[in-house]
């Protein structure tokens, strides 16, 4: 209730710039996508919002351009898009059945990438040249192979994923270590 007053309060003016320094922190996710929704209207209107928040997928919906800081210092800006493109493409995600030929499916899946597919606890992970189609053809290739599939999917690259690419570690370590050495 305190966030939304403190938020109420802020536009009575409608101010031409508005900072919200983590606006989203304990908010229940209803009041947090409302409160998105009001930001995103604010925009709308001609607002411009300088959002500083450690959950990246507020930032990725709200943002139209992003600077990653890691202990005080910028290390990247772009547009969402700019950045995910930094850590790669699309990457196809392939959970296995149990049981099933691990390096017949690395085999399967080669051709379809540029880079030798990895393969953790049952999931074969590649990066995928094209997405178009590649769905069609790895499991074309996975059947033709005798490879039993759970799930398949393309996934694109998060900000959590650019993130831990551009610093080596994720936000919230980096966030607790802070804390420990204070």
């Amino acid at each position: 209730m305190r966030r939304r007053l403190d938020l109420a309060d802020a536009l009575v003016a409608k101010p031409p710039v508005l900072f919200l320094d983590e606006p989203t922190t304990g908010l229940d996710p209803r009041s947090r996508l409302a409160l998105w929704e009001t930001i995103e209207e604010l925009v709308a209107e001609g607002t411009t919002v300088l959002l500083t928040t450690q959950y990246l997928d507020e930032a990725d919906r709200l943002a139209d351009t992003i600077a990653v800081i890691d202990h005080g210092k910028v290390i990247a800006t772009g547009t969402s898009d700019e950045l995910k493109d930094r850590v790669g493409g699309e990457r196809l995600e392939v959970r296995l059945d149990d049981g099933t030929d691990v390096q017949a499916a690395v085999q399967a899946l080669a051709p379809m990438s540029d880079e030798t597919p990895v393969c953790e606890d049952g999931l074969v992970k590649l990066s995928v040249r094209q997405r178009r189609g590649s769905i069609i053809e790895a499991v074309r290739r996975l059947s033709e192979a005798g490879v039993g599939v759970d799930d398949l999917a393309i996934r694109r690259p998060t900000l959590d994923d650019v993130f831990l690419s551009l610093t080596g570690h994720v936000a919230e370590e980096a966030a607790d270590e802070k804390e420990e050495a204070a």
